[in-house]
């Protein structure tokens, strides 16, 4: 069963439309990437699903229902630009947050004090926001997204602001609670992030789908046939000369790409005829960058 299904959705703002006709399913229980450029329409898509505002047309389905009045207090939404109110203490924000997504009083106390216990920031309960970095709100900002233990969770750049330490730190909440069995949306302009962490994912470019899937399947149908060899000895030149274009080239190692009509095994096997002495041999794949860039581009044209 999918999580979220979007079938149809239009959004516009006067005469511009930000999200165009779009359909989509994401699975339950994955880590999913809603990835595209600045204006392509994601923040747009993301504030349709967390009620913020509504679609213009087509239908937005939450766990096989409707869109409705009680999806809120089963998401959770770490926004991209931070909601915290700066004069206010960290302890009685966070409560106020958590009373908005339907925990009483009680819970609310008891399920914070395990959240900056385990995150070892219980001496922040009466520091005010403006007081704290801003990696010290992110860590604030991403207990109140998780307190009430939402099923679905989206994080738009999730670790900004963030230091490697502290980065891993979510990182690893950010699996063990999908291991639990939260849904999660990850939407940021980090692609090596998304290679990291994510299973699936969509490209938005202007308000549509241009690309979505699988990502090692992605990655596996926008090979280019190149290939890295690290070697002891020498390369025959014949064995290149008509099948192969050398990109990169050092004593020990060449970057090449397979020419139209042939493939990898016929150079293996030719070095592994010749005596050279083969310490590593792998393919390179696009990597999500580069088919970002690629996609967008062509989706622009």
């Amino acid at each position: 069963m999918d999580v979220l299904t979007l079938r149809n959705v239009v959004k516009r703002y006067s005469n511009h439309i930000a999200v165009n006709d779009v359909s989509l399913n994401i699975p339950k229980g994955k880590i999913f990437g809603m990835l595209g450029p600045n204006g392509a329409g994601k923040t747009s898509l993301i504030r349709m699903i967390t009620s913020i505002t509504k679609a213009d047309q087509g239908e937005i389905i939450i766990d096989g229902e409707p869109l409705n009045a009680n999806h809120p207090t089963q998401i959770g939404y770490l926004p991209e630009e931070r909601g915290l109110y700066k004069k206010m203490k960290v302890g009685e924000q966070l409560i106020y947050l958590a009373r908005l997504k339907g925990l009483s009083q009680r819970q609310a106390k008891e399920k914070l004090n395990y959240w900056l216990e385990k995150f070892d920031i219980t001496s922040w309960w009466d520091k005010k926001v403006g007081e704290l970095s801003k990696g010290m709100q992110q860590k604030v900002q991403f207990i109140a997204t998780v307190v009430h233990e939402p099923k679905l969770m989206i994080l738009d750049e999730p670790f900004s602001g963030l230091d490697p330490i502290n980065t891993n730190l979510i990182k690893d909440e950010i699996y063990e609670m999908n291991q639990k069995g939260t849904s999660i949306i990850f939407s940021t302009h980090r692609m090596e992030q998304v290679e990291q962490i994510c299973e699936e994912i969509a490209l938005i470019n202007q308000g549509k789908i241009i690309l979505e899937g699988n990502v090692d399947e992605i990655k596996n149908s926008y090979k280019d046939n190149k290939f890295e060899i690290e070697f002891d000895g020498k390369i025959p030149e014949d064995l290149l000369a008509d099948s192969f274009t050398i990109l990169e080239d050092s004593d020990k190692a060449l970057v090449i790409q397979a020419n139209e009509g042939h493939d990898s095994n016929e150079l293996l096997k030719g070095l592994i005829d010749r005596g050279v002495q083969i310490r590593a041999y792998r393919e390179i794949l696009p990597t999500l960058n580069e088919i970002f860039i690629k996609k967008v581009g062509e989706s622009n044209e």
